[in-house]
């Protein structure tokens, strides 16, 4: 568990799995899938079959809940690009349309990143959003990273043809910024 005044990332609880079943599978079109990579199709999932896979949830080292003051609003999570040569991805969607553009996400993923190389010994972190997500892009900005890669119209999204971004941040960059 890490925590930033009222904001707290630990790892998913049983008693999370509700109300993450809420935020992400619930809704056939939930808000927060308009800013999440939008051009890959969401599914809307029953409550028993989320349920069912709880202990593939419960205490994931690579996915935890983002809390503010008692409420799950969203998780960071990350993934093994290539792990052999220690290319990791990390990702961050708060759910809760009430808590976005309050600097939530930025405190976060500043944990999370924290967490990461604390725990793993990464030369670099990084995600991949779209140019249609522009926040995704000024946190990542804000919290030291490069735009190591755009790929030009690549996403397709509401007839209009948008940008793949890569975001990164070297754990020498981190610990100078630190």
């Amino acid at each position: 568990m890490y925590q930033d005044q009222e904001l707290i990332i630990r790892p998913i609880a049983e008693t999370d799995i509700r109300r993450l079943w809420e935020l992400v599978y619930k809704e056939e079109a939930p808000e927060w899938k308009k800013w999440d990579a939008p051009y890959f199709e969401h599914k809307r999932i029953s409550w028993e079959e989320y349920l069912s896979r709880q202990n593939e949830i419960i205490g994931c080292a690579n996915n935890w809940v983002i809390e503010v003051e008692g409420t799950v609003i969203g998780d960071v999570s990350y993934y093994w690009e290539h792990q052999p040569s220690l290319w990791l991805e990390m990702g961050i969607i708060i759910y809760d349309p009430a808590y976005w553009g309050k600097g939530y996400g930025s405190r976060a993923l500043k944990l999370w990143i924290s967490h990461l190389f604390t725990t793993i010994p990464l030369v670099r972190v990084g995600y991949t959003t779209w140019s249609g997500n522009e926040r995704m892009i000024r946190t990542g900005t804000s919290l030291g990273m490069t735009m190591e890669a755009r790929l030009r119209k690549c996403r397709y999204y509401e007839g209009i043809y948008y940008d793949s971004i890569r975001m990164g941040l070297l754990r020498e960059e981190w610990e100078k910024e630190m």
